[in-house]
């Protein structure tokens, strides 16, 4: 059984010792993940919008920094709060670790919990498995392909996602480092587990199972993760687990953001008036149940009506102030159920106050945001360029060898030494190995390579963009 004493645990993922440093394990997962290429690219990644020529919008790198910064502020809270638990106070271990580590395990699992994001935001999932969706036909030629794969590993690819490719980068051996993977605590690994099933288990009615959480040639990794930390397997045919408690939190801090941040750039942008923006923040500050406060707020955002941006920056700190806080409580409230893995909504979703509020930014989110021309541009974009360039890479590496004409060879040669296969491995994980590519882009590399590979835009020494070189080795040009 899960407790709040078994449910952590500081040992590394492919790691059999503990070395005792000058910095904890928790921290070092920190600066592993900051420090590392996958992190790096998310500055070139699309958050919602296209990345303009102006600053002023979020990428996932920057969205994964905010997203960290609240997380740590849920779990310093919510650590101290555990704490204090009977059963907790007494362990010294325990003690200490959500007194002090609990803030690292959360800031951690936050800021990598978008690294499997393909290029060109959430549309990128999809456009992936474009390819894959368009072959499952009657067709004979289709059946035979298809036929290569099995059940599980097709669910895989008829619906990539980026959680479940988040864990396997996070543990995935590469052929060009000494270090095998990331070695992340398991603890780190267990908290961006937001839906811990295999594909084939996914449903959308079901909060730990709307989507998946690892690819089937990844489950080993998944199960050696859950069973160090206790997690709780569902009595099910399919692997099912429930949720680590940890997650709650995780996913709290990137609910806030992305809800607060998306209306912000909004406004940026002027998809969003600043008295749309200004009101929904407002009515999510109104939810402390502070009359004076909500009033020096609402005094001090008009002082600065002459500035627009600031306003609405003022603003928002406030509402995800307000949201934390609300955040904080629905999880103390139901710590027993959430340690559990019973408990059936997210935090911002549990919050009473929120329901109208919450409902009304997704119903201007959904009509005006993510409808945006700006937006649909962006997706429709997405699918023209990833669905292609996968056709292009599991074309020739799905072709046998001595079958592969020129030009497949060549393509197959444009795949950096990390992400290269071997001709004896399975079609799956042949197909992996070009979607770890894929996804891995950032929206520079993805739309240039795409022009290249169509004969759009010619490659000359001359005009190589920098991005392409961001980590300073030819092969890992991505």
């Amino acid at each position: 059984m899960i407790t709040w004493n078994n449910c952590f645990s500081s040992k590394r993922f492919g790691k059999d010792i503990i070395i005792d440093e000058a910095r904890s394990a928790y921290e070092k997962d920190w600066d592993k993940l900051i420090f590392s290429s996958p992190f790096r690219r998310l500055q070139n990644k699309t958050q919602v919008f296209a990345l303009p020529e102006e600053n002023f919008v979020h990428n996932r790198l920057t969205h994964s920094l905010e997203v960290a910064s609240v997380g740590r502020l849920l779990g310093k809270i919510i650590g101290q709060k555990i704490a204090t638990l009977e059963g907790v106070k007494k362990d010294d271990q325990s003690r200490t670790f959500y007194e002090s580590d609990l803030r690292e395990v959360i800031a951690s699992a936050c800021l990598a919990h978008d690294l499997g994001n393909p290029p060109f935001g959430h549309s990128g999932e999809e456009a992936i498995s474009k390819y894959f969706k368009k072959r499952d036909t009657n067709n004979l030629e289709d059946k035979i392909f298809k036929s290569q794969f099995s059940p599980c590993e097709w669910e895989d690819l008829i619906s990539f996602e980026g959680n479940a490719n988040t864990l396997r980068i996070l543990t995935m051996k590469q052929k060009n480092t000494i270090e095998t993977d990331f070695n992340l605590t398991y603890i780190t690994l267990a908290s961006i587990l937001k839906y811990p099933c295999e594909s084939s288990a996914s449903n959308k009615s079901v909060l730990h199972r709307k989507k998946y959480g690892y690819f089937k040639n990844d489950e080993q990794s998944f199960l050696t993760i859950v069973k160090e930390v206790n997690m709780q397997q569902e009595d099910s045919a399919e692997i099912i687990y429930k949720r680590h408690p940890f997650v709650y939190l995780v996913e709290a801090a990137d609910d806030i953001c992305y809800n607060i941040i998306d209306f912000e750039d909004s406004h940026r942008l002027g998809i969003l008036s600043y008295e749309d923006v200004k009101d929904s923040f407002i009515e999510i500050i109104k939810m402390n149940n502070r009359p004076d406060h909500v009033k020096d707020v609402i005094l001090k955002a008009e002082l600065m009506g002459n500035y627009p941006d600031e306003s609405i920056a003022y603003l928002r700190t406030q509402a995800i102030n307000s949201l934390v806080f609300k955040c904080i409580d629905v999880f103390w409230n139901n710590k027993e159920e959430i340690l559990s893995g019973d408990y059936k909504k997210s935090l911002i979703e549990s919050i009473p106050a929120f329901k109208a509020s919450f409902q009304k930014i997704k119903d201007i989110s959904f009509n005006k945001i993510y409808n945006a021309k700006k937006v649909v541009e962006l997706e429709i974009a997405a699918f023209r360029i990833l669905s292609c360039l996968v056709k292009d890479f599991v074309d020739a590496a799905l072709t046998p060898q001595m079958d592969r004409d020129k030009e497949q060879r060549k393509i197959i040669r444009l795949l950096p030494i990390q992400f290269r296969f071997e001709e004896s491995e399975t079609p799956y994980e042949k197909v992996m190995h070009i979607l770890d590519f894929i996804s891995s882009m950032t929206d520079i590399f993805a739309l240039k390579l795409y022009r290249k590979l169509r004969g759009i835009e010619v490659l000359h020494s001359s005009n190589i963009h920098p991005i392409l070189f961001l980590e300073g080795e030819h092969d890992d040009q991505y």
